[in-house]
């Protein structure tokens, strides 16, 4: 497995398809998908991917701030940060709700959308990748939209017939296998990430540089799989098989920090998030994020944030 599928492996994603939508045009839609979409999949979702395979015509993609794109039959969209966004036939037509249109199946697992004007046909699948992990860095590296081809890379085979699967079990009533889908999920995303990184230049790289590079990924990989692991300079440097020196050095390069300062910084940002997000004491995030003791978490959490992990809570916790 390499650096970028370990990590995403380590997220834990679920996926599911849930909407089958036939439109013509003229048309537009407005979408967001919400934890409910997901909830015959995952209970609570932390992270939510939303993306749209389309099979048949064409649409338009609209992001607040963001220039319209393009996507035809055998492309997928997706959205890392699940941004509120239109899907419409042509440019400055009113939305609709596309929750107004949902017509759901008789036991509510599954949507069809039928509408518009008559016109050219365009027919698509509505899915979403799903996470309860609460943080993870690689998902703020990404643009709002990702577009990519799957009659193109490597997983192409496996993604097509995966997607084929998938809508032809909507078709027919039914759900695909969790299996599946939460397969089809981490190579949607692991493809999507390849071919975004591919159009970068060097130096807009970021935190994807380090995941190119088969040692620092593979030290990225191992953080965030065991976050609570006793990482020292050396143990990394001794799994990737680097000198101590090097190691340093390297990761320092690519990723922008050096590889401790980047742990502390993950760990204390998984436990930032969790502590509105989870009924999880203190104590117990101490443990999960790899403190020995609360004393030393709440230490170094003083130290990043200004304030212990209960006054950060009762601050930022809603009223």
């Amino acid at each position: 497995m390499d650096p970028l599928s370990e990590v995403l492996h380590s997220i834990r994603l679920k996926g599911g398809v849930f909407l089958s939508a036939q439109l013509t045009a003229p048309w537009c839609i407005g979408v967001k998908i919400t934890p409910d979409d997901c909830a015959r999949f995952l209970a609570k979702p932390a992270q939510v991917i939303a993306y749209h395979v389309v099979t048949e015509g064409g649409l338009l993609v609209g992001l607040q701030r963001e220039p319209m794109i393009e996507v035809r039959a055998g492309e997928i969209v997706l959205f890392p940060q699940n941004d509120p966004h239109t899907l419409a036939s042509a440019p400055g037509i009113k939305p609709v709700s596309a929750f107004d249109l949902m017509q759901s199946s008789a036991d509510g697992s599954f949507h069809r959308i039928s509408h518009g004007g008559g016109g050219a046909v365009t027919h698509f699948f509505c899915g979403f990748l799903a996470s309860e992990e609460t943080y993870n860095p690689l998902m703020l590296t990404l643009p709002k939209a990702l577009k990519i081809d799957v009659r193109r890379g490597g997983s192409r085979e496996w993604i097509e017939a995966s997607v084929r699967f998938a809508a032809g079990e909507l078709a027919e009533g039914r759900l695909a296998s969790s299996s599946v889908m939460a397969r089809l999920s981490e190579s949607l995303l692991t493809e999507a990430i390849r071919q975004h990184s591919s159009t970068l230049a060097e130096e807009d790289m970021g935190w994807l540089k380090g995941l190119r590079d088969p040692q620092v990924g593979r030290a990225l990989a191992l953080v965030h799989q065991r976050i609570s692991a006793p990482w020292s300079v050396e143990s990394l440097a001794r799994e990737v098989a680097l000198s101590r020196s090097a190691f340093v050095e390297r990761f320092t390069s690519l990723v922008g920090m050096p590889p401790i300062r980047y742990l502390t910084v993950w760990r204390l940002q998984t436990a930032k998030v969790n502590l509105l997000e989870t009924s999880k004491t203190i104590a117990q995030l101490a443990h999960i994020v790899g403190y020995e003791s609360v004393e030393a978490f709440s230490r170094a959490f003083k130290r990043e944030y200004g304030l212990s992990p209960a006054q950060w809570k009762d601050r930022h916790s809603p009223k």
